[in-house]
């Protein structure tokens, strides 16, 4: 297919093309931390989204056949750190390892949940609600308070991650 040519196909059939589509956008990453019976967890999720300002609600979508799913989806309270170009090997240990985040340097939310040094933000939150949505579960967090600071953002696209620089 060239660059002009727009494919059509049904996507409840064409996983592929489907997921091929989706790679299209362009996403932040993020790393989602919790703290848990086993101590603390993490998981990449690109899946972040803002939902409200009043109440300061985001969302983020674990996939309910990850090893990490029931660490996260039962958890009452999680953060969420935004990662900047220079963290993507942070993104690609803790891709590897759901307890990576213990070789990682961090410091303690105001509830003890592991926040990433140098992270563009981070959003404390704590659960506000649970949707299932097919093979993910879509999770709000209420933000209790957050943090930020200027950078560039690590960034996904087309099943690889790259830079932003604003122009």
């Amino acid at each position: 297919m060239d660059a002009g040519t727009l494919a059509t196909f049904d996507p409840s059939t064409d996983s592929d093309s489907f997921r091929g589509a989706l790679g299209t956008f362009v996403t932040g990453v993020t790393v989602v931390t919790t703290d848990s019976a086993e101590g603390p967890m993490a998981i990449v999720a690109n899946s972040f989204a803002s939902v409200s300002l009043d109440p300061p609600l985001v969302l983020w979508s674990p996939a309910k056949s990850s090893r990490r799913f029931e660490h996260f989806v039962g958890s009452r309270r999680f953060a969420i750190n935004v990662l900047s170009t220079d963290q993507r090997d942070i993104c690609a240990a803790v891709a590897r390892s759901k307890t990576a985040i213990k070789d990682v340097p961090t410091h303690p939310s105001h509830c003890g949940m592991p926040l990433i040094d140098g992270a563009l933000a981070t959003f404390e939150c704590n659960l506000h609600a649970t949707h299932d949505a097919g093979d993910h579960v879509i999770i709000v967090g209420l933000v209790t308070k957050a943090h930020h600071r200027m950078g560039d953002p690590l960034v996904f696209h087309g099943g690889k991650y790259g830079e932003f620089h604003p122009s």
